[in-house]
C-alpha cells in the first residue's frame, strides 16, 4: 500500500446464526478490536471462526458440505452479519437441506450469481491445519492459490470457473471414449481443448506472476520467524510457462496426450495438475522439511495472502486466528505476532482452549467463552 497512513480495516461488528454447525443460535457484537473466543474442544471456537469465514468463502474452509455444516435435525442454517470492507453492509447467507438451496443477499439485495457475492468480507484463516498447505500433495497448494487469487481477482475467478467447466466436460468426453473402445472418435475430447488452453494459460500466467512477486518476501517472511536456511517459493508447471504462446504450450500438451488421456479417462495436463514447489536451502520442505519449518512456511504464506488480499480490495483484512501457536515454541510464538503486527493485523478473532493461551501481544482483546454452542460472556 502506498500513502501516509496504514490501509482501512476490514471488520465485522455482529453476527447471528441459526442452526450453524452446533450454535442452534447465536447473536453476537463484536468490538473494532475483535475478540477472543476461549473453549475447550469441541464446543464451538472452530465452527464460529468457520461461520466468519462462510462470509468470505461462501462454503465451508473445511470442505464440508453444506447439509454438514447444517446442525443435525435442522432444516437449514442461516449466517447473518454487518460487515465494514470498509464500507458497511449486511451479508446474509441461507442454506435449505431440501432442496439444497443457498441464497445469498448483500444489502438485502439477492445476489443471483454466488460468485458476484465471493470475498465480500475479505479474511484470512490461520490455523495449525495450514501446515497441509506445505506438508500435504500438490492439491492442496492449488487450493490455496487458486482461493487467494479468486478472493483478490474476479478475472482470475472467471478464468477458474471457465476453466473447471471445461476440464469436467473434457474428462466426462475421454471416459465415454474409454467405453466405447478401440476406433472411436476423440472429436468430442478435442473440442474443450482451446478452452482449456484459453482459460488455462490466464491461470497460470496469474500463478506465476503472484510466485514471482513474492518470492523474496517469503524468504525474508521465514527468516523473520526464525529459519536459518534460505526459503524459496516457485511455480512449478508441467507445460513451458515461458513458452512464447502459453495457450498454445498447453493446447499442444493436451493433443499430445490426447490418446494415453483417453485409456486414463482423466486430462494429465494442464494448470489442474501444476505445483507450487517450497524449498529450504533447495530441498523440499514436503519431503526433506521438520514439521516446525513446514509450520513457519505455511505462516508465511499466509501472511502473504492477507497482503495480497488488502492489496486488491484496499482493507487490511480480518485474521481468523484458531490456536494458531499451538505448535510453536515461545520464541517462534512471538516472532510470527512481530511479524503479524508488520504486515498490518486489521481485526482480529482468536480461539484459543483456555485464557493462558492468548499470546501477550493479544491479551487486550475483549473475551467471550463458548460451552456446547452457547457464547458467554
Amino acid at each position: 500500500m502506498t500513502g501516509g497512513g496504514p490501509p482501512p480495516r476490514a471488520g465485522i461488528a455482529s453476527l447471528s446464526l441459526q442452526n450453524f454447525r452446533n450454535f442452534e443460535r447465536l447473536a453476537l457484537d463484536i468490538p473494532r478490536e475483535g475478540l477472543a473466543i476461549v473453549g475447550d474442544n469441541g464446543q464451538g471456537k472452530t465452527n464460529l471462526l468457520e461461520a466468519v469465514y462462510y462470509l468470505s468463502l461462501l462454503r465451508s474452509m473445511r470442505g464440508a458440505r453444506d447439509t454438514d455444516v447444517t446442525r443435525f435435525g435442522a432444516a437449514g442454517f442461516f449466517v447473518d452479519a454487518a460487515v465494514c470492507t470498509p464500507e458497511p453492509h449486511e451479508v446474509s447467507i441461507g442454506f435449505e437441506r431440501n432442496g439444497r438451496r443457498k441464497r445469498v443477499r448483500v444489502d438485502g439485495v439477492v445476489i443471483e450469481r454466488l460468485s458476484d457475492a465471493l470475498g465480500t468480507l475479505p479474511a484470512v484463516m490461520f490455523a495449525p491445519g495450514d501446515v497441509e498447505i506445505v506438508a500435504g500433495g500438490a492439491s492442496a497448494r492449488r487450493r490455496f492459490l487458486d482461493i487467494m487469487l479468486a478472493l483478490s481477482s474476479r478475472g482470475y475467478l472467471r478464468s477458474l470457473q471457465q476453466y473447471r467447466a471445461a476440464l469436467e466436460r473434457r474428462n466426462a468426453a475421454l471416459r465415454d471414449v474409454a467405453r466405447r473402445g478401440a476406433g472411436a472418435s476423440v472429436d468430442a475430447v478435442a473440442a474443450w481443448e482451446p478452452a482449456l488452453a484459453e482459460h488455462g494459460a490466464r491461470i497460470a500466467r496469474a500463478r506465476r506472476m503472484w510466485v514471482g512477486q513474492v518470492s523474496e518476501r517469503f524468504a525474508e517472511r521465514c527468516a523473520a520467524i526464525g529459519e536459518r536456511g534460505t526459503a524459496g517459493i516457485r511455480y512449478a508447471a508441467n507445460v513451458d510457462v515461458n513458452a512464447e504462446s502459453l495457450a498454445g504450450a498447453i493446447a499442444e500438451a493436451l493433443a499430445a496426450r490426447r490418446a494415453m488421456d483417453a485409456r486414463l479417462g482423466m486430462t494429465q495436463a494442464g494448470p489442474h495438475r501444476d505445483d507450487l514447489a517450497l524449498t529450504l536451502e533447495g530441498r523440499d520442505l514436503r519431503t526433506f522439511g521438520s514439521a516446525g519449518q513446514q509450520r513457519t512456511a505455511a505462516i508465511a504464506l499466509r501472511t502473504l495472502e492477507a497482503e495480497t488480499l488488502r492489496d486488491a480490495r484496499g482493507a487490511a483484512p480480518v485474521f481468523l486466528l484458531d490456536d494458531p501457536f499451538a505448535e510453536l515454541d515461545e520464541r517462534r510464538a512471538s516472532r510470527v505476532l512481530a511479524l503479524l503486527g508488520e504486515v498490518g493485523i486489521g481485526q482480529a478473532i482468536l480461539a484459543v482452549p483456555r485464557d493462558a493461551e492468548i499470546p501477550g501481544a493479544l491479551t487486550s482483546l475483549p473475551r467471550r467463552r463458548v460451552v456446547a454452542g452457547v457464547v458467554e460472556s
